[in-house]
């Protein structure tokens, strides 16, 4: 099979389950869980950090909006797509209810918990090293970075996501590859 008949098979198998999920069948929703926890997980862990406990409980909350939602859902596009909108809506809003919660400092000593290579390799080091990097982030600069370089969003849905200018997207990602660079050690 190739690539594109398998996320063909994938889209139709989501819709399926979807359209049972959508009239009540809670065994088609827990397959829908199953298939798309780890990916939902991973784009809200990024947003917010990769604070463990609160990542796990904003994808619980992802999938009850979905659960929610989902008879509403009018199959213009993937189901994969409208749960990753979701999930990713889920976390900025999170963000958003932080702003207004007392600030702690993003300074360097958040950078005590990078990790050295170990036995796992250098590549799978480096890899840990970048995760936990983008999560000592200011939270609007990590928000862009990963909304921009890793899920392919253009500056305008950002800004218009995130509520701010889309220079102030542009600027933010700027910062945000910037404060990677220094962290990582990488010359730029």
């Amino acid at each position: 099979m190739t690539d594109t008949t398998i996320a063909e098979v994938a889209a139709e198998t989501d819709a399926a389950l979807a359209r049972s999920a959508a009239a009540g069948d809670v065994p088609a929703f827990e397959s829908l869980y199953r298939r798309h926890a780890g990916r939902v997980h991973g784009v809200i862990a990024r947003l917010v950090g990769g604070q463990g406990v609160r990542a796990e409980d904003l994808t619980q909350e992802a999938f009850v909006r979905a659960w929610q939602a989902l008879p509403k859902f009018r199959f213009e596009s993937a189901f994969a797509t409208w749960l990753h909108r979701l999930a990713v809506n889920t976390a900025l809003m999170e963000l958003r209810s932080r702003r207004n919660l007392p600030r702690f400092d993003d300074g360097d000593e958040a950078l005590d918990d990078l990790g050295t290579p170990d036995s796992a390799g250098q590549g799978a080091a480096l890899s840990l090293d970048l995760e936990r990097a983008v999560a000592t982030l200011p939270p609007r600069a990590r928000a862009v970075l990963v909304l921009y370089d890793v899920e392919g969003w253009k500056h305008e849905e950002i800004a218009s996501e995130l509520g701010m200018a889309i220079g102030s997207s542009k600027a933010q990602l700027h910062r945000a590859r910037h404060l990677l660079r220094e962290r990582l050690g990488v010359e730029a």
